[in-house]
């Protein structure tokens, strides 16, 4: 017997806490039959928490079996760098045991906090083989899914990133202030994770930014990387920033990470923003630009460019940097500025129908 269509389905959601899981389900006040269990707190597993997940403690084995009754299906995100495949093979087994379907929303094809992709690539070997149901962000991801694994993920957007309320107020700020003389770039290198390789673009980026009129280059980057004696100090990297910064090339503006208004103010304040990479799948942070009516300029590896339509493309892999395309895709963001972001309207229509496609996947996985 199939699930009553109205019944709540509760879901043992890896994780619970985090951005893209939490705006997948219903928009605030409308009905929510989707009830995602909330993240066990790693230091006590027998309570809940609504911050702190890592590790997740839904992916063992004996947890699953303890629980078994708290949940219907289990849906996989993320927080399972650090699991070996042996110990995920053991979770796909103990569900198919409790009789719990497995939903693997594949977000990421090549780690990218991975040098190499053979650990990452072990693991989705266990997700992908094992679940009942798979999901993904956008066609090209899927094709590959298909071709090296022989499944079709279903396609479904990534939902907004900024709260509702807080992108419609921070579009209507943007668009009552009018055009802006300045253009400013901004690139986030954050800690350096390996897909950013010591921020490789930014010679050629600084000298495409020079060639067009009012334009400005901020750099940020954490502590670890840019201050002497940080934990992943980059010397270099450093001498070359603070050396442009003091010939006026550039801004350059050392802090830790941002709160979550910060980051809002900080994404608002650029015309682009641009991503770094040089090998990923997909981007949340693309998405919040998206919210707040910031340009993105994209590398060609992964499938950022297909996330969103407005997103500008430039070649840029593990095989180097294309400077001249670069160089064209700021002078095309340039010549588009002030485009808006997605309206309220439009992210609360998209948010809608990704929740309602959530709900019909798991009721067909729960029907008999």
């Amino acid at each position: 017997m199939g699930r009553a269509e109205g019944s709540n389905i509760r879901v043992a959601s890896v994780p619970h806490s985090q951005v893209y899981i939490r705006h997948t389900g219903a928009v605030p006040g409308e009905r929510n039959p989707v009830v995602r269990l909330p993240d066990p707190d790693p230091r006590n597993p027998g309570q809940s928490t609504e911050a702190t997940w890592w590790p997740p403690v839904m992916l063992d084995a004996g947890w699953i079996r303890e629980s078994a009754d708290s949940f219907d299906l289990m849906h996989i995100h993320f927080g399972f760098d650090a699991i070996s495949p042996q110990d995920l093979q053991a979770v796909t087994d103990e569900l198919k045991a409790q009789g719990k379907p497995l939903v693997y929303t594949v977000h990421d094809l090549r780690n990218p906090h991975h040098l190499t992709p053979e650990a990452h690539d072990a693991q989705l070997d266990v997700l992908i083989s094992a679940a009942d149901a798979l999901i993904t962000l956008t066609p090209g991801a899927a094709a590959v899914v298909e071709r090296r694994w022989g499944r079709r993920p279903q396609v479904l957007p990534h939902p907004h990133v900024v709260d509702l309320e807080e992108l419609e107020r921070r579009q209507a700020v943007r668009l009552a202030a009018g055009p802006r003389e300045e253009f400013r770039v901004g690139v986030h290198l954050k800690s350096l994770r390996p897909n950013m390789m010591e921020g490789a673009i930014l010679p050629d980026l600084l000298d495409a930014v020079e060639q067009l009129p009012g334009a400005v280059l901020q750099v940020n980057g954490h502590p670890d990387i840019l201050t002497p004696g940080g934990d992943k100090y980059r010397p270099e990297l450093h001498r070359w920033l603070s050396e442009a910064a003091a010939a006026g090339r550039l801004e350059l503006q050392v802090r830790d990470y941002f709160d979550e208004p910060q980051l809002w103010d900080y994404l608002s304040s650029l015309d682009v923003s641009v991503l770094p990479y040089r090998f990923g799948t997909h981007s949340g942070w693309l998405e919040a630009c998206t919210d707040l009516g910031t340009a993105v300029l994209a590398p060609s590896c992964g499938f950022y460019a297909q996330q969103r339509a407005g997103v500008t493309e430039f070649v840029h892999n593990e095989d180097g940097l294309d400077a001249q395309s670069l160089a064209n895709g700021l002078k095309q963001v340039h010549a588009a500025r002030n485009r808006p972001g997605m309206s309220r309207a439009e992210r609360t229509a998209e948010r809608r129908m990704v929740a309602a496609a959530h709900e019909e996947l798991y009721r067909s996985l729960l029907t008999d």
